[in-house]
């Protein structure tokens, strides 16, 4: 018969706990920056935005507390939030997200297939939109569809007798919605972009030569089946920065039409939404709810795009 002998934890000796003390203090310390900025710029402001978000506060007397007030008045009494900021946000979201995300993909696919010189060259102009301040976009794109005859586009339709007077791009509830989708996609392309080319620009050789030796017989092939898979993180980071831009835009619409609330509310998104009853009404308990609503519609889209783009254990 064979005897087994019982197993006994060994206990750590005080160096080895002294020690393991010190590289936990150590990774403390490291993460202590992070953490304190973490908290300072997200956490907490995340925090009081839901705190207010069930009283009532106009900036000049202390918040009182109103329980699910806010958010009955959303649901049931803004009518502009569901007819027309709700669907607006949607709309642009669903085009300038994608759209977007889908233009960086290619145009990053494009350049990464010439020389470095010239790729460097068109990578910064195609970036360098989205560095743009706010104030010099709207500038740049209401000199372009002014309302008069010396807009650019108004210009050339006149001169082509294509029109008989200035439209009113601006200014119109039928064109402003198609300016401000213009104006985004032109500056989709950020961080997302560069990110994906840095990724693409990795890819080993080996692997398309492996591909094409296993039987794929073009670029199409190629990007499916190669590319695609071997940027999946570059492509996860491009998709929830494309959703946070999308949903989080809405200095467009003002800087063009150069009022908030936009001309009858046909630009109108769900941040011009809280800017206007936070900074111009002084509801700051109302515009909390409708950013805390807005924080869980930014949450919902990036889980989904953990679900396309992140990687599954196996």
């Amino acid at each position: 018969m064979i005897k087994t002998t019982p197993y006994v934890k060994q206990r750590k000796s005080y160096g080895d706990r002294v020690r393991t003390m010190g590289d936990g203090m150590h990774a403390l310390f490291l993460l202590l920056p992070y953490g304190i900025l973490f908290s300072m710029f997200i956490a907490i402001p995340t925090a009081i935005a839901i705190f207010l978000s069930f009283t009532y506060f106009d900036l000049v007397q202390m918040p009182t507390f109103a329980g699910l007030n806010n958010y009955i008045a959303l649901l049931t009494q803004d009518g502009i939030f569901f007819r027309n900021v709700l669907p607006n946000t949607l709309q642009f979201a669903i085009i300038v997200g994608p759209g977007g995300y889908v233009i960086s993909f290619i145009m990053a696919w494009i350049l990464a297939q010439i020389q470095k010189v010239p790729r460097t060259v068109f990578a910064l102009c195609l970036f360098m939109p989205s560095l743009a301040p706010g104030v010099f976009v709207g500038t740049l794109w209401v000199t372009i569809f002014s309302g008069n005859q010396y807009g650019f586009v108004n210009a050339m339709l006149l001169n082509w007798d294509l029109i008989d007077q200035p439209i009113q791009f601006l200014q119109s509830a039928d064109h402003i919605m198609w300016v401000m989708l213009l104006v985004s996609l032109w500056s989709a392309m950020g961080l997302g972009f560069l990110a994906m080319l840095a990724g693409i620009l990795n890819i080993n050789e080996e692997l398309y030569e492996a591909a094409y030796i296993d039987g794929i017989r073009n670029r199409f092939q190629e990007i499916i089946y190669i590319t695609i898979p071997s940027v999946k993180p570059q492509m996860l980071f491009g998709a929830v920065m494309a959703i946070v831009g999308a949903f989080n835009a809405g200095g467009i619409g003002v800087a063009l039409s150069g009022a908030n609330p936009t001309p009858q509310y046909a630009g109108q998104l769900i941040t011009n939404h809280i800017e206007d009853f936070a900074f111009i009404r002084y509801e700051m308990g109302y515009a909390a709810a409708v950013s805390v609503v807005l924080l869980c519609m930014v949450w919902v889209f990036s889980k989904l795009a953990y679900k396309f783009f992140g990687e599954r254990e196996s």
